[in-house]
């Protein structure tokens, strides 16, 4: 049986196959040039294929198209599904929904004087010199306040009125709004007036219901109805997206990634765990293969066609629990992502006195003026400017056909127009190549400043930690990414190009279940809190496929404490011992802050469990090395590359023609099926047995 590991960017989409189709394999051999195929063991092989995630020209969905590929199917024959036994994927379309405000329309249900509590939200201001606050547009179209309330201590202090809300709900359904999102106050902990309204939506006929205790069951009534607004709004996209790939593939198990790091079935994938579904499977990728090649501490760092994501690992997933996303807020645990509006397709500016990289993406399409599509200028083109991307060596997608290379000439007429405008401007006169350069730099500074946020502002010191560097476009700057920051060595795995897409296939599945405690933490509660934990295990274990599990499960669980009269939190494992957690709190406060405060009490927030069933994943195949330990491999050729200001002759090699022990010295570019890695000078190349490609700096 087949299975397919899907990561559909925002200008490409990355399909990882594990293969066990001789035939199939064979087919595809004749078109290597478009395709990655390493061999497994018990006739067993990975593919590794790019496609761009928009092309209307020649299909309607980038993941069907890729599968179709792969299996090499002609347009009119349907896809074997029984030959399919599992599609494992992640997928920005519900974050592309929320980056451009196209989701459903959303009616917010709230207790009665609280019609505007979530557009005053926690009144912060971002920029303090500000003189007009702009406030985020709100998800929701339109406000229903009901009169009911419950006390703190769950007393009912106003009732329901079921004729009222039903009459109120009916005209908002008649002017067509079809998803909900309810919050009202206490709920969390006293949920029976949501239940009620949520029975009379569905009998109206909504088929979006969100209710806040099911969606974020913890205190804090904004972030609380913030979070079950973008539930209400991306959920039904995210419904009908299922169903569209779900039709192309019957009977097809079909799992998506969830924002905290886990799969789940994709008929229970909800809106407010996909907001970051694409970059999470990244972070999976980059761990679970960087924990196989021995490194322990790790920056991830994923360089797209659109943006650049960095996360920190050291032992643990890390987990934030309150975020902001593209202007909403939300509060359920995702992977702690830094994003930058950094990437191949970002846009090259001048703006009559500087120069601007991004955040302007030219994305799939029209992509980079090399894609032949009338594009901007991009990172990518300065990179083919300054010969660090060479077009013969990287896919031929592009043209109406989809076979033709970059267009380096576009590229060229290009930067050289813009270095006559720069001119004019300033009266200053800089090579095309120079200009393609400045504007290099300061994309690395922008991504190395991204990683300085998540590492060096949180006390952690990088220059012991590897850099695993992924995405199509995370070769070409990885070492001048590590220089930046003082890093010594990058790891590049065989799939780095496709990383996201193959770290669905390593990801386990994952179910988090939260409770609110808000008591302090002393010897007394111990007891209570082991009751919440058996009761939220209980809960967990029945969203989860007994029989999925092949290797087992473990459960993990944190409470998240703070001191009393402050709302900063940190998470820290759970113990029998009190004690031991005071010390873990105070050893992190201590690292992200620089003090403590002994004398303050200690209280527990919220606490959460993790079930996680551990799923099989593709093995890695070993490699033998058949030349003699002092021949180095032949490089195809030497090209003129720009680098530290000056056209320097590097030699061209072949990723699959490397052996194990190989040490290739920079500056050299070594060129694979679905990246470009630029070996910088003083940096070393070497390959290990198994096929990881580890860049030291001498």
């Amino acid at each position: 049986m087949n299975k397919f590991f899907v990561d559909r960017g925002g200008t490409f989409t990355d399909i990882v196959a594990v293969i066990n189709n001789a035939e199939v394999i064979n087919k595809l051999s004749k078109k290597r040039e478009n395709f990655l195929i390493v061999a497994l063991p018990k006739n067993k092989w990975i593919v590794v294929y790019k496609l761009l995630s928009e092309n209307p020209e020649r299909y309607q969905d980038a993941v069907i198209q890729g599968i179709r590929d792969i299996l090499c199917l002609t347009d009119n024959k349907p896809i074997p599904t029984e030959t399919i036994e599992v599609v494992k994927m992640g997928t920005t379309v519900a974050t592309n929904a929320l980056l451009e405000r196209k989701g459903d329309r959303t009616v917010l249900l709230i207790t009665k004087g609280f019609k505007d509590a979530l557009r005053i939200g926690y009144q912060n201001r971002p920029n303090i010199f500000a003189r007009q606050i702009i406030l985020p547009s709100m998800l929701y179209e339109s406000v229903i306040e009901i009169e009911e309330r419950y006390d703190s201590n769950g007393n009912e202090l106003i009732p329901v009125t079921v004729e009222q809300v039903r009459q109120d709900l009916q005209q908002v359904y008649d002017q067509g709004i079809r998803s909900c999102a309810m919050v009202f106050m206490h709920s969390y902990r006293y949920p029976n007036h949501e239940n009620k309204v949520a029975e009379i939506a569905k009998t109206i006929g909504f088929t979006q219901i969100s209710i806040s205790h099911q969606v974020s069951p913890l205190m804090k009534l904004v972030s609380r109805g913030d979070t079950t607004v973008v539930d209400a709004y991306l959920s039904p996209i995210l419904r009908r997206y299922v169903d569209q790939v779900s039709s192309q593939l019957p009977d097809t198990k079909l799992m998506f990634m969830k924002s905290d790091g886990g799969l789940i079935d994709a008929h229970k994938f909800q809106g407010k765990d996909s907001i970051l579904s694409g970059p999470a499977g990244g972070i999976v990728g980059a761990v679970q293969t960087s924990l196989r090649a021995g490194f322990k501490e790790i920056i991830t760092f994923d360089m797209g066609g659109t943006s650049t994501d960095v996360a920190h690992f050291k032992g643990e997933y890390e987990r934030q629990l309150d975020n902001e996303i593209a202007g909403a807020r939300m509060r359920v645990p995702v992977l702690s992502i830094h994003t930058v509006a950094a990437g191949g397709g970002s846009i090259l500016c001048f703006d009559g006195a500087s120069f601007k990289v991004g955040p302007e993406s030219a994305g799939a399409n029209p992509g980079p003026a090399c894609y032949r599509r009338r594009g901007p200028l991009t990172v990518t083109d300065a990179n083919v400017m300054l010969g660090k991307i060479q077009p013969e060596y990287f896919p031929h997608i592009f043209g109406k056909e989809g076979n033709l290379p970059l267009d380096k000439e576009i590229v060229n007429q290009k930067f050289v127009g813009l270095s006559q405008d720069i001119y004019q401007a300033t009266n200053y006169k800089n090579s095309p190549e120079e200009i393609a350069g400045g504007f290099i730099k300061i994309a690395v500074e922008n991504m190395a400043n991204a990683i300085k946020k998540i590492s060096l502002q949180r006390g952690y010191d990088v220059t012991h930690y590897t850099l695993c560097t992924f995405g199509g476009a995370g070769g070409q700057v990885a070492c001048l990414i590590a220089d930046t920051l003082g890093i010594k060595t990058v790891f590049l795995h065989p799939y780095a190009g496709g990383l996201s897409a193959y770290g669905m296939g390593l990801a386990d599945i994952r179910v988090i279940k939260e409770s609110a405690i808000e008591k302090a933490l002393n010897k007394d509660i111990i007891t209570d809190l082991k009751q919440v934990i058996d009761e939220l295990e209980k809960v967990g274990r029945k969203e989860l496929d007994e029989h999925e599990s092949i290797k087992g499960n473990k459960v993990i669980v944190k409470v998240s404490l703070k001191y009393q009269g402050t709302d900063s939190t940190l998470l820290v494992d759970f113990a029998d011992n009190v004690k031991i957690m005071q010390k873990s709190f105070e050893q992190e406060h201590k690292l992200r802050y620089g003090f403590i405060q002994p004398q303050k009490i200690l209280i527990i927030e919220s606490i959460s469990v993790e079930i996680i069933q551990v799923m099989d994943s593709p093995d890695e195949p070993l490699m033998s090395r058949t030349r003699l330990l002092d021949e180095l491999p032949k490089h195809i050729e030497v090209v003129k590359v720009f680098i530290e200001n000056k056209w320097q002759n590097t030699p061209i090699f072949k990723r699959e023609d490397l052996q194990p022990q190989d040490n290739i010295e920079g500056p050299a570019i070594i060129v694979e099926k679905i990246s470009t890695i630029m070996v910088e000078p003083h940096w070393t190349a070497r390959l290990t047995e198994y096929n990881h490609l580890i860049l030291g700096k001498n």
